[in-house]
């Protein structure tokens, strides 16, 4: 087995990471197929995705750095006597929920480049100056420039609850990248990164030539680890660690490509600690997300699974943020499915992988509970009762869990109706618990309320409110519809639980439980 080397956690500079021997996944490829391809380009991941990394790998490459690439795939195709002035612009370390931030930001980068050169524009704004940039050191160098733009739409995400602001920065922006085009005879190349997809019309108009290649096939595997590239580049670090957990836990983003990858951040850290947790989730609570969604009365049953069009994943402007395109784009769904649609792409989205799936869900628990339901999710109880197959304690639970939710605490949570607040709170508290939760999975007869797969065991679950009494309406229409019969081929003991809510008591009347196999 290869001798263990250098983690680069937290790493985004390529010389660093080369010159001190660090794991490295050889992404030098992508670049030297980007320039056959094209010239300008703009990619969307989610945070901690090795973007940075990537961006700092074009600009060694374009300045000439041939030391940095011996030995990686794009070494012998490369001409190493040419090199390329880079302008370089990152907006990852600012913030810009000042009014004059962006303007001092984009004026303190040009002032950088303008003392490189030893020279200074005279030009009355930062778009002439940049102008006057690519047209000086394409006349000095005789080479033309390449252009990168790190989290390009941080200036306008810092902001974007004062929409005003968040206007405001990216019309300032659009002018300012429109530049690119503009001098397009003194530009070799460009590339743009970031967190969010803003719809070209709202950002890129004055840049329209940009190929995007965040849904692009042969590009998928850009940003995030392979499957291959863990056994090929960290066999040393897997060793002692369950390979299927690690999948379980990280694994499962896609960008419409073969392969699934993983976030690096995620893989690095369990390298380092030797511990499954969630890494990459606990660097930034979503709490943006979990408001819009309480705030849209958004029911957690719905995420999971949700079917979005190509065109919804691109719909993102500072007054519209769709639910899908916000969780997509942040990386807390992917895609998990591409359906045949002869209009347009459409895609079914799904929590990539274990530690998104619980802690996501844990986040919304809390939000739509008093603290006082901390303990049904850090007790396993939940799971210790699923396994022993004890419902009545489950029941008790449950029952435990609902009276503990102030009387009109559904109202601050603007979940539409009691059935969606109550059915998105026991939803959650299952994906809450690490469980495999599946929600309104469809068969010939209909669509059921959730499905839990779990010690080789499933469990069909359907939601009913009630008025008055129990009257085992749920189970009667688990029964009715026959949804076992689609999990009959997994050869497992199946059992159909009917659940009932009270409109009066804001709680569970009915826990009812049969097997399938007396259905």
């Amino acid at each position: 087995m290869a001798a263990k080397r250098k983690l680069p956690t937290g790493i985004q500079t390529f010389r660093t990471l080369r010159e001190d021997g660090c794991y490295y996944v050889d992404k030098t490829g992508y670049a030297l197929r980007l320039v056959q391809d094209g010239a300008h380009y703009f990619l969307s991941r989610p945070r901690r995705f090795g973007k940075s990394l990537f961006l700092d790998t074009l600009k060694e490459l374009f300045e000439g750095s041939e030391e940095l690439f011996r030995g990686l795939k794009v070494h012998p195709h490369w001409d190493w006597s040419v090199r390329h002035p880079v302008l370089r612009f990152s907006f990852a370390g600012a913030s810009f929920k000042a009014a004059d931030a962006l303007e001092k930001s984009l004026d303190e980068h040009l002032r950088k480049f303008e003392q490189g050169i030893d020279a200074v524009s005279d030009a009355s704004t930062l778009s002439g100056r940049f102008r006057w940039l690519l047209r000086e050191l394409h006349e000095r160098t005789g080479q033309r420039v390449v252009v990168l733009v790190d989290e390009y739409d941080k200036p306008i995400l810092d902001a974007i609850n004062t929409p005003e602001l968040a206007e405001d920065n990216r019309e300032q922006l659009r002018g300012f990248y429109g530049t690119v085009k503009d001098a397009d005879a003194h530009v070799k190349f460009s590339f743009f990164t970031g967190v969010s997809k803003f719809s070209k019309v709202s950002v890129f108009s004055d840049l329209n030539n940009l190929t995007d290649l965040t849904l692009h096939p042969r590009y998928s595997s850009i940003c995030g680890y392979t499957d291959a590239d863990l056994d090929a580049v960290f066999a040393p670090e897997l060793e002692g660690l369950d390979r299927q957990a690690v999948r379980r836990w990280y694994n499962g983003y896609s960008w419409l490509g073969e392969e699934k990858v993983y976030n690096p951040f995620d893989v690095l850290l369990l390298f380092e600690q030797r511990r499954f947790k969630a890494h990459w989730f606990e660097t930034g609570t979503p709490a943006f997300l979990i408001e819009k969604l309480l705030e849209r009365g958004v029911p957690a049953t719905s995420l999971d699974g949700m079917i979005v069009t190509d065109s919804l994943l691109s719909t993102f402007d500072v007054r519209r943020m769709p639910t899908a395109t916000l969780l997509f784009q942040t990386g807390y769904l992917t895609i998990a499915e591409a359906l045949d649609d002869e209009d347009e792409p459409r895609y079914r989205l799904a929590y990539p992988n274990h530690e998104v799936r619980q802690s996501f869900n844990r986040n919304l628990l809390q939000a739509m509970t008093p603290e006082t339901t901390d303990r049904l999710m850090q007790s396993g109880d939940l799971r210790r009762f699923l396994r022993a197959n004890d419902f009545r304690a489950m029941r008790v639970l449950l029952e435990s869990f609902y009276s503990s939710i102030p009387y009109n605490w559904h109202v601050n949570n603007n979940i539409a109706d009691f059935e969606g607040y109550y059915a998105s709170l026991f939803y959650a508290c299952f994906m809450a618990s690490g469980l495999d939760v599946r929600t309104e999975d469809a068969s010939a007869s209909g669509r059921l309320d959730m499905a839990v797969l779990f010690n080789g065991h499933i469990y069909l679950f359907e939601f009913k409110m009630q008025k008055g009494e129990a009257q085992g309406a749920a189970l009667a229409q688990l029964k009715e519809k026959g949804y076992h019969q689609k999990y009959r081929y997994l050869q497992q003991p199946i059992y159909l639980i009917g659940v009932e809510f009270s409109a009066e008591s804001r709680n569970l009347i009915g826990f009812d439980v049969e097997s399938a196999r007396s259905s």
